[in-house]
């Protein structure tokens, strides 16, 4: 493989690490007190599944999110820091980029009627599938250092 600068696998581990820091200003972003405290991202989320137009959605989130919406704001937020930090370290790498593939694939479900938010997901989505099928933690990664996968 030819390439410009550095090596493949370096570039591989800069589109890496690139996708960790746009999970890390996902988390950064956030109004934590609002999510937290007052639940506006869940009621946010549970007013877009209720008008969603595949039924199985607002179901899912009825029986899933609805009854728990304080424990499921502190898994989105820190699922969120948690994929940045492993992703940018290297850090159990595999698991951090199906994790956030599976998590895009869900923004994108309940967010199908907002097209401002589905080219991030989308986008984010195929450079996880990409950096896991490329074996992206092979250089500059904790995964590599400590002999991990």
């Amino acid at each position: 493989m030819r390439t410009i600068w550095l090596t493949g696998a370096e570039w591989l581990a800069v589109l890496r690490i690139g996708l960790g820091l746009w999970w890390l200003e996902s988390w950064r972003h956030k109004d934590k007190k609002g999510w937290f405290e007052r639940g506006t991202g869940i009621a946010w989320a549970a007013g877009v599944a209720a008008e969603h137009r595949w039924p199985a959605v607002a179901t899912g989130f009825r029986k899933i999110v609805a009854p728990r919406p304080r424990l499921m704001a502190y898994v989105v937020v820190y699922a969120e820091l948690a994929l940045g930090l492993g992703l940018i370290t290297g850090l159990l790498t595999p698991v951090a980029l199906v994790a956030g593939l599976l998590l895009n694939l869900l923004y994108l479900v309940l967010m199908i009627h907002d097209w401002a938010e589905q080219g991030q997901n989308a986008m984010m989505a195929l450079i996880s599938l990409v950096a896991l099928l490329a074996v992206s933690w092979q250089t500059w990664s904790l995964d590599h250092a400590i002999g991990l996968f």
